[in-house]
């Protein structure tokens, strides 16, 4: 499906874009096939090139790609607006309808912008992020951690685009922070164990008082779940697989729980399950629960979770166009959200998937979450 939508894009440009141009024949058809490709290297890549959550070829070759392809979908965007603008313009007046809908100009000054907005985007999706630092009120959060840091890293995605000076950056940048405690909710990997070995391995070197807490995103089950996970153990992170921890402060506890993301059930693997992540744990205890979707999280909220982190969005990558996450995601795509009594935080991730490499107006971050002691629970 995703390809089809994909060429029904590339069909639109060709038709609205590149067809009008005053160019050759010969031309129009050369850009038109480009368009095509651009369209469709996913599939390409999917068939000769690894696969298509992890397409093995060089990172220049990967920016060149997404440069592309984010041109061709931000044009895409920007003709179907002018369209529609044009349309409403023509049933007031046919002359400047026309006008709108034809003018070589303004089909040109739309090519020149989606070209070069797509490379800043695609400069921001591959720079390393900056910390974004907040402060969240959780209700029932023992005193004794009042003031407790916790470091949030999601959707790393590491890849031919993504690699292990980009995360070894990021690792340095979280334990500049010294954070109580660090988690990964999800998508750390796009391809095999063999391939992404030096990619993962600055990860070892994560450092926080209460260690490094982890959860599988979908990507990982469509990459070897079965060898990462004691791939990732052996990294030193503690994988939290519809299970819990507790920690202790001056005899005061604060629960951490992770669940496994729905994507487990094409592979045969356990499917999230919150209640077995909070077996024998007191219905009085402060809960995070860290759950690589958004999604579920009234549910979460009725089970007795106080703070939900969450990635998965990605903040929806492009502003305006973040609504379709919005829409797939429950309402929820970027930022801390009020529910019900419990507090949902969705980090914009600290990576990306390479085959839409794409950020504007929704930037990448490493989330430093200070915890304050909220209300009670009603």
């Amino acid at each position: 499906m995703f390809h089809v939508f994909t060429a029904l894009i590339a069909f639109y440009v060709i038709w609205r874009f590149v067809w009008p141009l005053r160019w050759s024949k010969a031309a129009r058809v050369a850009l038109a096939v480009l368009v095509l490709l651009a369209a469709e290297h996913h599939l390409i890549t999917r068939n000769f090139f690894g696969t298509m959550a992890s397409p093995e070829v060089p990172h220049q070759v990967l920016v060149v790609l997404g440069w592309a392809f984010g041109a061709l979908i931000l044009l895409g965007i920007l003709l179907l607006i002018r369209d529609i603008v044009g349309g409403i313009t023509f049933a007031i007046s046919r002359d400047k309808g026309r006008r709108v809908l034809a003018h070589g100009g303004v089909s040109a000054a739309l090519g020149a912008i989606a070209v070069v907005l797509s490379g800043v985007g695609v400069w921001q999706a591959v720079r390393v992020p900056d910390v974004k630092t907040i402060e969240i009120a959780m209700p029932g959060l023992p005193a004794a951690f009042d003031g407790y840091r916790v470091v949030q890293l999601t959707d790393l995605h590491a890849s031919r685009l993504l690699q292990g000076p980009w995360m070894k950056e990021v690792v340095e940048r979280t334990n500049a922070l010294k954070p109580d405690l660090t988690v990964i909710t999800g998508d750390l990997v796009d391809g095999t164990v063999e391939a992404r070995a030096a990619d993962v391995q600055p990860l070892q070197q994560l450092r926080a008082a209460d260690g490094v807490l982890a959860i599988p995103g979908n990507h990982e089950y469509y990459a070897e779940y079965v060898r990462w996970v004691p791939a990732f153990q052996r990294l030193g992170l503690r994988m939290l697989l519809n299970e819990h921890v507790t920690l202790t402060r001056a005899g005061q506890h604060l629960v951490v729980a992770g669940i496994t993301d729905r994507a487990a059930t094409m592979v045969g693997q356990p499917e999230p399950d919150l209640t077995a992540a909070l077996t024998e744990t007191s219905k009085d205890d402060a809960v995070i629960l860290l759950s690589h979707r958004p999604v579920g999280a009234v549910a979460n909220a009725a089970a007795g979770v106080d703070l939900q982190l969450s990635g998965h969005t990605h903040g929806g990558q492009i502003l305006g166009v973040h609504v379709v996450a919005q829409m797939v995601n429950e309402g929820f795509v970027s930022g801390q959200y009020q529910v019900n009594d419990m507090v949902l935080y969705v980090s914009n991730g600290s990576g990306l998937w390479p085959g839409f490499p794409i950020r504007l107006g929704r930037p990448s971050e490493i989330t430093e979450i200070v915890l304050r002691s909220g209300p009670q629970r009603n």
